[in-house]
């Protein structure tokens, strides 16, 4: 696509709002991280009577993606998501794996962790979506070298374990595309980060309104992915009602090729018996402070980390609680690994998920944070070191879940309420 197919005729701004100069001309790497939200714009679409509402900027991202791709053509990319991906990431991981496609560049989707979440496993095997799961073991066995550079999407590689192993074989960073507030500083030859926006999955359908990709509805594989990124978008607005207006021209263009019927059978998937058993020790343990709610659910299986948010989700919706916190230990026996995961939701437009955590938890030795978010949502894991694993003796696993709950707990409560002191136990 040559630079005049882009071109984008700019409608009136809104009040109060002024498009940033950095549009303009060449955009930075800084510029993309630090400009406003963009101003959307209509451009007309090669369909007579289709108008494409995309942002203005957004031509020199593309161009500058397409320039990226044409210097790897032919070559194979790693593209590497968050250990436990969720339908933003699955979807803008596949589209941009399509977009790709017409570069000749093969791209391999991978995540170290697993699919534990009903909907997540759904969307992968209703729809083929190509994701694989590397752990970090088999990955050292694997051949990097065959792979010319590694993709982010979704993440900036602090919730990875396969980034450090792909680092260390020198295959070279060439794309992030985010949503999340900036995590590290890894130097890129695409980069893209926009906490404004609400999903991953919105930017990337924007560079499908941009013309990168020309959905085809006639296409199985176009329509499963762009109900796949629907998915995406709802899941990251809590079903939209967190979209702002990006999320819902997006999902309006995607309104004319996903199949409905589909996207309401991923929906369905039902909850399994061990993740009610985690929603019940959630409520049985949670402590509300200040419309807080707090809740360790101890040890919990690998395969059902996913059970982790969905806790959260519910315990947000308790009478007089605008913010749930919900943490246990993830123990994976295959790879001896053992993690304090956790998540945040809340409704409270004044609590910045990314500030509190990041203030709550703080940094590891290197300067990466445990954890970080979005509006309405977070996360955070925190390895256990040299405490890890070795759970056979009930009392010992006993003992060790009581230091990490009191521990977590008075980080968590140093910020709800910071007056009082430290928490005491029985």
């Amino acid at each position: 696509m040559d630079s005049n197919s882009l071109k984008l005729l700019e409608m009136p701004s809104k009040k109060g709002f002024t498009p940033s100069s950095s549009t303009q001309g060449q955009i930075s790497q800084a510029e993309l991280i630090q400009e406003p939200p963009l101003a959307l714009v209509n451009r007309e679409s090669e369909n007579p009577g289709i108008q494409r509402c995309i942002p203005t900027g957004l031509n020199q991202k593309v161009e500058a993606l397409q320039q990226m791709l044409e210097r790897h053509r032919q070559e194979r990319q790693l593209v590497i998501l968050q250990d436990f991906p969720d339908p933003d990431a699955l979807s803008s991981a596949w589209t941009y794996q399509l977009i790709a496609q017409q570069y000749d560049i093969q791209c391999d989707i991978v995540y170290a962790g697993t699919l534990s979440h009903q909907e997540n496993i759904a969307l992968v095997k209703l729809t083929g979506l190509p994701a694989q799961r590397w752990t970090a073991q088999t990955t050292k066995t694997k051949d990097l070298s065959v792979y010319k550079g590694y993709v982010l999407i979704d993440t900036q590689g602090t919730t990875s374990q396969l980034l450090p192993l792909v680092q260390e074989a020198g295959v070279p960073a060439l794309v992030i595309v985010d949503h999340h507030a900036k995590q590290n500083d890894i130097q890129v030859e695409f980069l893209d980060i926009r906490p404004d926006v609400r999903a991953t999955a919105t930017i990337f359908t924007q560079y499908l309104q941009a013309g990168l990709l020309t959905l085809d509805s006639s296409v199985s594989q176009h329509v499963k992915c762009a109900t796949a990124l629907m998915h995406g978008i709802r899941s990251d607005t809590m079903r939209l009602m967190q979209a702002q207006e990006e999320d819902f021209l997006a999902a309006g263009y995607l309104s004319r090729f996903y199949d409905a019927q589909l996207l309401n059978a991923v929906l369905q998937a039902t909850r399994s018996k061990r993740v009610m058993d985690v929603i019940e020790r959630s409520i049985k343990n949670r402590v509300v402070q200040n419309s807080f709610s707090i809740a360790g659910v101890g040890y919990l299986r690998y395969d059902d980390r996913d059970a982790i948010p969905q806790a959260a989700d519910f315990l947000v919706t308790e009478e007089n609680v605008h913010t749930a916190v919900v943490y246990g230990i993830v123990h994976d026996k295959d790879e001896e690994l053992e993690v304090v995961v956790g998540s945040l939701r809340t409704n409270k437009l004044t609590l910045d998920p990314d500030e509190f955590i990041k203030e709550a938890f703080g940094q590891d030795n290197q300067g990466r944070f445990f954890g970080g978010g979005r509006p309405g949502a977070g996360g955070f894991e925190i390895p256990m070191g040299f405490l890890s694993g070795d759970n056979e003796n009930a009392a010992y696993a006993k003992m060790k879940w009581e230091v990490f709950d009191t521990q977590i707990k008075q980080k968590l409560l140093r910020l709800v309420n910071p007056n009082d002191n430290l928490i005491e136990t029985e």
